[in-house]
């Protein structure tokens, strides 16, 4: 837990994320680095028992997953709201084999956006992953990541779906651009 300005106590969700991968038994976690995923890059790096591997763009990830779960191991794809777009194709891996696919998305595009490049995929990233069979949900809450990042793991791992987390921009915080 971390303390708000005032003193009370607020879910630590950064930490979160990594804490939910561990206990769900997360052995390969795959990313494009992002800010709103550095804490559980991070952890997942200095775990021993976690396979952390950047990739060059985020659908290398889905493969890298199939791979891995056809070898008996689980993994998490961490991405950006911007990668959604690169996937697309690619996700039709997932829809056409039922692998267990993980994915927790930090957005962009969203809100107190300054990129106006981001706003397009960040508008439709969410209908773009619910077009392509995955189920989503989204925090915008700290309270909120845990609980659903868990139950997406569960729905992912023991029901071979696709599923997605998004973190919204407000979770995040505002973005600065330094000029």
């Amino acid at each position: 837990m971390a303390a708000d300005g005032m003193g009370t106590a607020v879910p630590d969700w950064r930490r979160d994320v990594f804490d939910v991968l561990k206990a769900a038994r997360v052995r390969h976690v795959v990313y494009v680095p992002d800010a709103g995923h550095a804490t559980a890059i991070r952890l997942a790096e200095a775990d021993e028992e976690i396979e952390a591997v950047v990739l060059t763009t985020e659908e290398e990830g889905i493969g890298y997953l199939a791979g891995a779960w056809l070898g008996g191991e689980r993994g998490a794809l961490l991405m950006q709201s911007s990668g959604v777009g690169n996937c697309i194709n690619t996700l039709a891996l997932q829809a056409c084999t039922r692998f267990p696919l993980l994915m927790v998305v930090t957005m962009r595009g969203d809100w107190a956006e300054f990129n106006q490049w981001q706003n397009p995929m960040g508008q439709a990233t969410e209908a773009a992953l619910r077009l392509m069979g995955v189920r989503t949900w989204r925090a915008d809450e700290p309270k909120d990541v845990a609980p659903l990042l868990r139950g997406a793991a569960t729905m992912a791992f023991e029901g071979d779906e696709a599923c997605a987390v998004l973190l919204g921009q407000r979770l995040i915080g505002e973005k600065e651009w330094s000029k």
